[in-house]
């Protein structure tokens, strides 16, 4: 059905009532004449079709210059204005490229490429720029993101932790004296790739620590305590961002030795237009989650420690697992179990040999007694390691050490001695250190400062007190450079103008004697106060062009 038609309908049913009587008979009459239905004519009366706008012939062909041409300049702006864009998203304008290109020309492989003067504007520029797809919005585009999900469960896990908003415990469970503050509530998380179960767990960390990492790893990897939360094994690749725990080389001795595959992102600008750090939103989601649904509830009651809130944690976990998959027709935890691999899951070992993966090593020098001490504890090795500079692997969750020399391996060796049984805690002896200090101590406590030292009051002033140099030091007057012409009037035509101004009268209308004393103290002087105050002298208040008259 022609647009006219369907144009010209429109408008004679306007013209009539919504329940006139000939608006049937003339719809009728139109569908017979068109051969459509009247439902088919009602949908073509509520589209947006109308005529379409007359256009040139040669719309979109530029008549500048070659259609070649003009798009290869295009592309020269549009390259110039990603070459200077910084951070902040700035960079040259279309009018400042043009002048530069029109000036100075542009060295491109192709040599140097200079536009002709008057040949292009920055109207033109951007309409072709637009039309051509060179704007700085198709530019600077990502290019389209790529979806993928593991076929099995523990195929892949995403790894993350982020300070939880509660942000401390009222009574943290331990402090590090050697740092400022309480330690952060952090929260650890691990994702299911394929079916998004999650398991979270609160740890009060300075920062993103490995050993606190690590922990969580194993527990998450370990069977649970409760019998209807399935979810544990080790996964096959772990999924983690750039930051301290992933660059620690304990960990990934660690997931090395559990046979994990450690995968980060690549860092940001690697990778030409596309943001490659970017958030890992199956990962992101339960943070959201548990802060939005769980963790708003904590204004009305909030735990009072870390086991406390852990357990509350892992009840609202418990429920997260059992929503619904995101694009699967069951919950979370239904979806993991009906994807588990052909083999099983991998079982995590026992935490005796976790800790004995967790090790770091370390350079250090046995002494001649066969002792060596690694933070803070000592251990005793081998008689033949005497002297020598061995390597030594101390573990971050057991007090055992073990020592490489050369090919050989030692150990373990366990700390000698040990702390002091519960009780039986004994004081040390005080050196001659602590007694002196202990001594200066009540000494500082017994010192009293005469009180004329801070209010002056008693003191004897001796005036012969100042060495001979001080009484003959000599000195010049300041040079006022007098900028604002405060103190001296520049020229006396100046003078004359503020003597004016201060009688309110013209010296011109003033007696021959009065004007004698103004030209003969204005030839002797043109210090500002000095003549003001031989002319309030001269003319006081209440004479006739006095002051204030």
């Amino acid at each position: 059905m022609p647009i006219e038609a369907i144009a010209m309908l429109r408008r004679r049913m306007a013209a009539l009532p919504a329940r006139h009587p000939q608006r049937g008979p003339l719809l009728s009459s139109t569908a017979e004449l068109y051969a459509v239905s009247r439902a088919t004519l009602y949908r073509l009366l509520r589209g947006e079709r109308r005529p379409r706008d007359a256009q040139r012939g040669d719309r979109g062909t530029p008549r500048v210059m070659a259609a070649a041409e003009i798009e290869r300049w295009c592309e020269i702006i549009a390259a110039m204005k990603i070459r200077t864009t910084n951070r902040k998203g700035r960079h040259l304008s279309t009018v400042r490229i043009l002048q530069l290109l029109v000036g100075h020309g542009i060295e491109t492989p192709d040599g140097l490429q200079r536009l002709p003067s008057g040949r292009l504007t920055a109207s033109t520029i951007n309409r072709h720029m637009r039309r051509l797809g060179y704007d700085r919005e198709r530019m600077t585009r990502q290019p389209p993101a790529v979806r993928f999900q593991a076929e099995r469960s523990n195929a892949l896990w995403h790894f993350d932790m982020s300070p939880s908003d509660l942000k401390q415990l009222a009574t943290p469970p331990w402090i590090d004296p050697d740092r400022a503050g309480a330690p952060t509530l952090m929260l650890f998380s691990v994702v299911d790739d394929r079916s998004g179960v999650a398991w979270q767990e609160y740890r009060c960390v300075y920062g993103e620590d490995v050993e606190a990492a690590l922990r969580f790893l194993f527990a998450a990897m370990s069977l649970k305590s409760d019998e209807a939360d399935p979810f544990q094994g080790i996964p096959a690749v772990l999924y983690v961002d750039n930051g301290p725990v992933a660059k620690s080389a304990v960990f990934r001795r660690v997931m090395e030795s559990l046979g994990v595959e450690v995968v980060t992102h690549m860092p940001a600008g690697s990778d030409g237009r596309r943001t490659t750090a970017r958030a890992k939103g199956k990962v992101e989601r339960p943070f959201r989650t548990v802060k939005d649904a769980h963790e708003t509830l904590y204004h009305f009651h909030q735990p009072a420690s870390e086991e406390e809130a852990n357990r509350w944690l892992a009840r609202f976990i418990r429920t997260y697992n059992l929503g619904d998959h995101r694009a699967e027709p069951r919950s979370r935890i239904e979806d993991w179990l009906a994807h588990l691999p052909p083999d099983g899951l991998r079982q995590m070992c026992a935490w005796e040999r976790f800790c004995a993966f967790a090790r770091e090593p370390e350079r250090r020098a046995v002494g001649v007694d066969c002792r060596l001490t690694v933070a803070g504890v000592a251990y005793e090795v081998d008689p033949e390691l005497a002297g020598e500079t061995v390597v030594v692997w101390w573990g971050l969750f057991d007090q055992e050490l073990w020592v490489e020399h050369g090919e050989e391996r030692f150990g373990p060796f366990h700390p000698v001695g040990g702390p002091v049984p519960l009780h039986r805690y004994r004081r040390h002896r005080k050196s001659r250190r602590e007694v002196r200090a202990d001594r200066v101590g009540d000494l500082a406590q017994q010192l009293a400062l005469p009180r004329s030292a801070l209010s002056g009051e008693d003191d004897v002033v001796l005036i012969g007190a100042l060495p001979m140099a001080a009484e003959h030091v000599p000195v010049r007057p300041f040079r006022d450079p007098d900028p604002f012409q405060e103190l001296n009037f520049p020229t006396p035509l100046a003078a004359k103008r503020a003597i004016a101004d201060e009688i309110r009268l013209p010296l011109g209308r003033l007696s021959d004697d009065d004007r004698g004393f103004i030209d003969a103290l204005v030839a002797r002087t043109l210090s500002r106060p000095e003549l003001i105050a031989a002319v309030r002298e001269r003319f006081p208040q209440g004479r006739k062009g006095g002051v204030g008259c």
